[in-house]
This record gives structure tokens, sequence and C-alpha cells, in this order.
């Protein structure tokens, strides 16, 4: 099996486990099952914000999300300790499931032990190929997920969860930031965020 057609056999598997969501998301006048729909958006994040992505930067753009209805959020203790604990377990999960698709269509050991890696966030700031997995992320929050966080949430918690976001991407994801569309109103948040 040649690089591309490996690559596009791991993606339509993600795809395929991601379809099963039971939860949904409107967006363009169509329904879909809702990290079918994240994976799709971090998958055209990345190809906008690194063009030039590796095979398995590719790969945990595409399976940051995946099945991760499968470990609810409500399973565990609702404190800031809780929500660590969620999220560690969800990035294995994520690892290992990826790795299992993977292994499928012929990736090697040292593929499958990167993208746990990868997936855990492993030597953020420091690995280049994590770093930009963390940008996407960051953008296609703000750009698809954050209008909708405003509502629920008060200013004073957006301001926090903006300023953490920011602290989190590098200078180029910084810069890509402040290049969305973004609604008149999340603009204003994020402005007052950064000037706080």
């Amino acid at each position: 099996m040649t690089p591309v057609s490996r690559l596009k056999e791991v993606l339509a598997l993600i795809d395929a486990e991601n379809q099963q969501d039971p939860n949904q998301e409107v967006a363009d006048g169509q329904v879909w099952p809702k990290e079918y729909l994240y994976g799709l958006r971090m998958s055209e994040q990345q190809a906008e914000f690194v063009p030039d992505a590796s095979e398995l930067l590719q790969i945990a753009c595409r399976a940051q999300h995946i099945k991760r209805w499968s470990i609810a959020r409500a399973s565990y203790p609702m404190d800031r300790a809780g929500y660590r604990r969620w999220r560690t377990d969800l990035g294995a999960f994520h690892g290992d499931l990826t790795a299992e698709l993977m292994a499928k269509v012929g990736y090697s050991d040292a593929d499958q032990a990167a993208i746990k890696d990868l997936l855990l966030k492993k030597q953020l700031k420091r690995d280049p190929e994590v770093q930009a997995l963390e940008d996407v992320i960051c953008l296609v929050f703000m750009r698809y997920y954050l209008a909708d966080f405003a509502t629920r949430h008060s200013e004073e918690k957006l301001i926090d969860i903006i300023q953490k976001t920011w602290g989190k991407m590098s200078d180029e994801g910084q810069a890509a930031a402040l290049k969305l569309s973004l609604s008149p109103e999340v603009s204003a948040l994020v402005g007052k965020a950064l000037n706080g």
C-alpha cells in the first residue's frame, strides 16, 4: 500500500468511527454526527495552517476526538482534578484506538507509538508536531465553538478560557487566530482577554 492510499484508508477508518456519534450538530443547514464534523473541521484547519503537515499530524488532527462520546465527562468528579483525569484518559483512549486503526492499514509500531504521544500532547511547546496539533485545536475552537461557549458562560469565565487557549498557542498560531473571521461579540471578548 502506498503512503497516500494508506493515509486515505486510515482517515476513512477514523471517519467511520466518528460517523457513529449519537450526538448531532447542525452546520450549513445539514445535521452531522458531532465528532465526525469536528474531525473534518480539524483536517480543514490543518490544511490551511500546516499545508505541508506530516502524515502523523494529519492523522492526529482527524483523530483528535475519535469516539469521544465513549467516555462521558459526567463519569468523573465535576471538579478540576476530575476534568484533568477525564482529559488524560480521553487522550490515551484516542491514541490507543487510532493506533489500532493505523495497524490495520500497515503503519509501523513506531508510528503507532508516535500517534499516542501526539494525542497525549507530550512535549507541548517543545515538539513542533505537538505544538502544531495544539494550534489547530485552538484555532478550531475559536473559529467554530467559542461563540456557542459564549452563550453558556460568564464573561469572566470566557476571558479566562480565551487567555488559557492563547497561552497554549505558538506565535504562528496566535497570528492565525487574529485573522479568523469571528462574530463582533466574540472578537470583542478576544480583545478583552488579550488586553486584560
